[in-house]
């Protein structure tokens, strides 16, 4: 039985810019936002003003396009209203299911686990480890997916020629979407082991789906083997009801629910008889992107939702290997842009305003209502297994934006409130937009840091406003007359009003339509005393603009620009503290246009959040330089207490060093240089259990 090699090498990046040249359908315009020298950012932006998609000569997770904030409404929504809410949960009507605080997690495509995770089981990455901290630091774990349209047709080979760890053949890509074909080998499962054994982190696994007559399990096997109670479970099938929809290929046109009814009982039979597999209740499905089947009920609808599933009696058949039901839904496309013949491509003037309303969360969620419900009469979680602003990687100007970090936040909860129990946002590569995360590109890979998205900041917000009690419920709360543009939520936490979130859609710099909420806790309509704290404690998601991409902050610390990010906060957290009107039992909140604001309410939270501000994340330095410049050191006691072990052998304290496979998306630099790296990583070693190699 192989032991994984926990040496991690990391490097680091310095900032810098580029001007991309944005065309449109009359011409082109260039965007151009300055950086400062001291990590925060200030734009110059010029916007697109010219209808039709964005063309620029760049990467997408990088482009420089910009949209014109919406106007602000005719009439606009109050800036002066009352939000009232019971301190006891038992005198709310509609409040969800309990959630954990890791709800809010992530969904990285198979085919660039590589870029984003590690390079393999001996090098991973420092601002994935920092990044996954912040959110383990503030609800205890994060749960993370590898899978997508990639996991679908990955075969696992012994190793490369090269000593690679996944290799796609996009030669081999039969879709319209140009999926590549991976292989990879097990080393891919050793590193997610690897990470788990520094960070916390649960993995969803994806199973290839792609001929069930010459099925491939060995990622089960040893995903079970090697992950142990880090593994959460395997999604079997990703989006099969497009399996054979919009020329996709991948079965039949006629492609139906039962047929994949069929095509599952065939999987679970082959599951059920894999000796190696010892956990059978265990699968994930069926992860529909809907509206691409019909009913069997009613043969004339095509549900967004998973009925055309649920109608076969899918879950009543294969309840004993079903760990969870799921779907995958996007808000909109942008196929059409990058793959010709998909349809018209949608004008980017068009596509900014709707992310700006609650409603944009409310129809999300509505189709999806009964299966919620029924996952619960099934005592099943039901997940939204991959999500973000717009398939096909997104929109620049949207996506990218602090726009999206304001949807973020109001989908998250939305879905919270609506009884999902998780959702996973999903992170490509550098030919995306819509990551919570970018590396650098590989030929810059030595002077540049990683780009973190907007949504990441949606995930701080969501995880902070949940808590780590896994009691927290949630409830929409409508207020303003239901304004689509000031959505608020409370989170009940032990059966008690703990935490408020308030949004403000709007984009306004000069502060006309910045909001005050004036919030009553309990009181006479209710029942209950007059709850209203002494004071609050208030943190703030914000940004010049719902246009702005790079000067994004929470709680007044940002995780830096474009080709800043180290997965470290930077700056000094900003907690304000409100006064409240206990006599007249009010405390009023502002929040900017545009903003976000959580407000700290129970006693018990306001200490929750007095304890965040004192921690520090763990964080990860490099252990091995392939530099002389932008590099840390590991601090020893951490490599001397790090240790990443096989699943099922984790009290072991076995391990070493190796320089492993090529990087996929971090250059290694001189050979030279690595291997007197990997000489002091050799020799700390000899005073620790393993060692950690963390690579930038």
């Amino acid at each position: 039985m192989r032991v994984p090699l926990l040496g991690v090498l990391l490097t680091f990046f310095s900032s810098a810019r580029a001007d991309v040249t944005v065309y449109g359908v009359l011409g082109s315009t260039t965007a151009a936002p300055s950086q400062s020298n001291t990590g925060t950012s200030t734009s110059s932006i010029s916007y697109v003003t010219t209808p039709g998609p964005a063309r620029y000569t760049g990467l997408a997770a990088y482009n420089d396009v910009y949209l014109p904030p919406p106007p602000i409404p005719s009439p606009p929504p109050s800036n002066n209203f009352a939000i009232n809410v019971p301190k006891s949960s038992s005198n709310v009507v509609g409040l969800s299911i309990p959630q954990a605080g890791t709800f809010f997690g992530f969904s990285i495509e198979m085919s660039v686990a590589t870029q984003l995770i590690g390079t393999n089981s001996t090098r991973l990455f420092v601002p994935f480890l920092n990044l996954m901290s912040l959110i383990v630091q503030r609800v205890g774990a994060v749960h993370v997916r590898v899978g997508g349209n990639t996991q679908d047709t990955a075969y696992m080979v012994d190793s490369f020629p090269d000593g690679r760890i996944l290799e796609k053949d996009k030669e081999d890509a039969s879709n319209p979407t140009y999926t590549p074909v991976l292989a990879f080998t097990v080393d891919l499962i050793y590193m997610l082991s690897n990470v788990s054994s520094l960070v916390n982190t649960k993995w969803y696994l994806g199973v290839p789906f792609n001929d069930t007559n010459n099925l491939r399990l060995q990622i089960a096997e040893l995903g079970e083997e090697i992950l142990g109670d880090n593994l959460i479970g395997f999604q079997a099938g990703n989006e099969p009801d497009l399996y054979g929809a919009n020329n996709h290929g991948h079965r039949p046109k006629t492609y139906s629910p039962w047929d994949y009814f069929g095509e599952f009982g065939v999987f679970t039979q082959a599951y059920n008889n894999d000796t190696k597999i010892t956990r059978k209740k265990s699968l994930i499905a069926p992860s529909t992107d809907g509206g691409n089947w019909p009913d069997p009920l009613n043969p004339s609808s095509f549900p967004i939702g998973a009925e055309p599933v649920w109608n076969t009696g899918f879950v009543q058949q294969y309840d004993d290997f079903l760990s969870a039901l799921a779907v995958e839904h996007y808000p909109l496309n942008n196929c059409a842009d990058l793959f010709p013949g998909l349809g018209t491509p949608a004008d980017l003037l068009t596509v900014l305003a709707p992310y700006l309303t609650h409603n944009s969360g409310l129809s999300l969620v509505q189709p999806h209502l009964n299966s919620t419900s029924l996952a619960q009469t099934w005592n099943k979680p039901f997940l939204m297994f991959e999500t973000n602003t717009a398939s096909c990687g997104g929109f620049p100007g949207v996506s990218d934006a602090f726009a999206a970090a304001l949807w973020g936040v109001d989908y998250g909860l939305q879905m919270a409130n609506s009884n999902f129990t998780g959702a996973l946002f999903h992170a490509g590569g550098q030919n995306v937009t819509y990551n919570p995360f970018t590396a650098a590109p590989t030929n810059e890979s030595s002077i540049h840091q990683w780009t973190v998205g907007p949504i990441f900041y949606s995930a701080l917000v969501v995880a902070e406003a949940l808590g780590s009690t896994n009691t927290s419920r949630v409830k929409d709360l409508f207020p303003n007359n239901g304004s689509e543009f000031t959505p608020a939520y409370a989170v009940y936490e032990n059966d008690q009003l703990a935490r408020m979130v308030l949004i403000n859609f709007l984009d306004d710099p000069s502060g006309a339509n910045d909001y005050t909420a004036s919030i009553s806790v309990g009181g006479q309509q209710f029942g209950e005393a007059g709850a209203v704290p002494a004071q609050v404690k208030v943190k703030y998601l914000l940004a010049p603009s719902v246009s702005e991409k790079q000067n994004i902050t929470w709680a007044g610390q940002t995780l830096g620009g474009r080709f800043q990010a180290d997965g470290r906060l930077q700056g000094t957290e900003v907690v304000q503290t409100v006064q409240c009107d206990q006599t007249a039992n009010t405390c009023a909140i502002k929040v900017p246009a545009p903003g976000a604001a959580l407000v700290f309410v129970s006693d018990g939270a306001q200490q929750q959040a007095d304890a965040l501000a004192a921690q520090t994340a763990a964080t990860y330095a490099t252990t091995v330089v392939t530099k002389t410049k932008n590099t840390a050191t590991v601090d020893p006691s951490v490599l001397a207490t790090s240790n990443g072990n096989n699943g099922k052998i984790r009290g072991l304290n076995q391990g070493g060093t190796s320089q492993g496979g090529e990087n996929g998306a971090v250059g290694a630099g001189p050979t030279s240089v690595v291997a007197v790296a990997l000489t002091a990583v050799l020799a700390l070693s000899l005073s620790a259990s393993l060692s950690v190699g963390l690579f930038w």
